[in-house]
């Protein structure tokens, strides 16, 4: 007797369907046999399914048993298909009847006592069953507040086989989950973290204040305990909040990743990714023989901060250079090429020297100059190229650390971000996610024009301080961000001067 079910598998962050069939022979030796391109920990899956039936009061088959996951030649990976795994060795069996099979996706994990375990990927395969048609899909009880979000489609949790089983055979109705999305993120949109944190340095949260309203990466510089992490991870808190579409992908990511912790339905702040700078480069931007998400697009629609900037492997520091360009990151593998997203934010943090103190007027600095210029030669021209803001990060003072006043709170630099993003809406309303960070040379020359004193301005400075014609776009994308925030329709001097400003560090790098 056959049976069929239907699960889900992932090729990046996509669900795909999955049938699971299931033959109990009635005749001939016992045995079991899973096929379809499993790797190992299906192969394995089939000890944990004999031992859950078991505990759970169901026998296991005592003739041939074949499991085929199709499509044959599309790897299936992980715990994911115990459950339906299960359910169709009953259907086949005998031991149940269902008519609801049909209706249902159905992945878990089961323990060796039938409790059914979180599983990776629940919201993607959630999007699935709804673009697939199916009434529902029956998931553990753990990835259900995840897997509610998606609408038109009734999410069934289970904490056991038993429950299951009792469901797709009606002998036991479950209320599908809902989620009061709105609910989701009043409750979780709020950040641990303040810039009113942060004394003095009141010129750096300008700077990043203009990163955030542009879509600018930034490279921030100073002596050990200046403040350079401290302000990176607040960065954040003034970036406009997420949308739904926004928090939707970012959250399929981290899921299929296996990072969102259970009982999580939705990522409702902006992620912040801190990689230690010994990470690999598959670490950084993914891979791995079956292509995973790396920190790149775990940091997609927030921010990837990397400390110990030029500590990086030179390979890991150079692989960031497309995913920087393109937002989104290709991982070529002999037999599949699978694209992630990776939309964010680069802020990196440098000493100025191995030491650390070489711009320190409390610390001498004992390094020599070629060892000076060996510690910034780490970071390559290109991309040094495609970081838009340079600044310099001094140690605070004993006063401004030691007052009682409090520095510029978030919420005021985030409406400085919000207005300036207001204005690029409007700017470029054929295309919503279009920010000045991202312009192309089109988009440029339209908008970036300057007056006779701004070309002089700019000549100057591309030939004092040896600027690429990247470097050249990167000037004026974050002047007309600057313009942007201070209500200007065209790029005024000072507006190409304070960008220009930012682009000083190119000289000594």
């Amino acid at each position: 007797m056959i049976s069929r079910l239907h699960s889900a598998a992932f090729y990046g962050i996509e669900g795909l369907p999955v049938e699971v069939e299931v033959d109990v022979a009635h005749r001939g030796f016992a045995g079991t046999a899973v096929v379809g391109l499993p790797d190992a920990a299906v192969k394995e899956s089939i000890e944990r399914v004999r031992s859950a039936l078991a505990n759970s009061g169901y026998q296991f088959p005592r003739y041939k048993t074949v499991i085929n996951l199709a499509p044959a030649d599309l790897r299936k990976e992980g715990p994911i298909y115990d459950l339906p795994m299960a359910v169709g060795i009953l259907l086949a069996n005998g031991e149940v009847e269902s008519d609801l099979t049909g209706d249902y996706l159905i992945a878990g994990e089961l323990a060796l006592d039938g409790r059914v375990r979180p599983i990776k990927g629940a919201l993607s395969a959630a999007m699935l069953a709804r673009r697939q048609g199916y009434r529902g899909i029956i998931l553990p009880a753990d990835n259900s507040p995840e897997a509610g979000v998606v609408e038109g489609v009734d999410v069934i949790p289970v904490s056991c086989l038993a429950e299951a089983v009792g469901f797709l055979a009606g002998q036991l109705p479950l209320d599908p989950v809902c989620i009061d999305l709105e609910a989701v993120f009043a409750a979780s949109s709020r950040y641990d973290c303040d810039f009113s944190d942060v004394r003095g340095q009141e010129h750096v949260k300008r700077a990043l204040t203009i990163s955030a309203a542009g879509a600018h990466n930034m490279l921030l510089i100073g002596p050990p305990g200046s403040g350079k992490t401290m302000l990176a991870k607040r960065l954040p808190t003034i970036l406009p909040p997420l949308s739904l579409n926004e928090s939707l992908e970012t959250t399929r990511i981290h899921s299929v990743a296996g990072e969102l912790r259970a009982g999580t339905s939705l990522l409702a702040t902006r992620p912040v990714r801190t990689p230690h700078h010994s990470a690999s480069t598959p670490a950084l931007v993914g891979g791995g023989s079956v292509p995973q998400a790396g920190e790149v697009s775990l940091a997609h629609h927030g921010v990837l901060f990397l400390d110990e900037f030029p500590e990086f492997t030179r390979n890991a520091l150079e692989a960031l250079r497309q995913p920087m360009e393109d937002a989104t990151v290709t991982i070529a593998r002999a037999h599949t090429t699978v694209t992630f997203p990776a939309s964010f934010m680069l802020v990196a943090a440098m000493n100025p020297c191995p030491c650390g103190y070489f711009t320190d007027p409390r610390k001498p600095c004992k390094c020599t100059a070629p060892q000076i210029d060996k510690y910034l030669a780490r970071i390559s021209g290109p991309l040094i190229d495609r970081i838009d803001i340079h600044v310099e990060v001094p140690a605070v003072p004993f006063s401004e650390l030691r007052s009682d006043r409090d520095g510029t709170p978030s919420a005021a630099l985030r409406e400085q971000v919000v207005a300036a993003r207001r204005v690029q809406r409007e700017r470029y309303g054929h295309d919503s996610t279009m920010l000045n960070g991202r312009m192309g040379p089109r988009q440029l020359r339209k908008f970036c024009k300057l007056d006779d004193a701004g070309e002089l301005m700019l000549r100057q400075a591309m030939t004092e301080l040896g600027l690429s014609a990247r470097a050249h776009d990167k000037v004026l994308r974050v002047a007309r961000t600057i313009a942007d925030m201070s209500g200007a329709e065209n790029i005024a001097a000072d507006h190409l001067a304070e960008a220009i400003h930012y682009r000083r560090l190119d000289r000594q790098l």
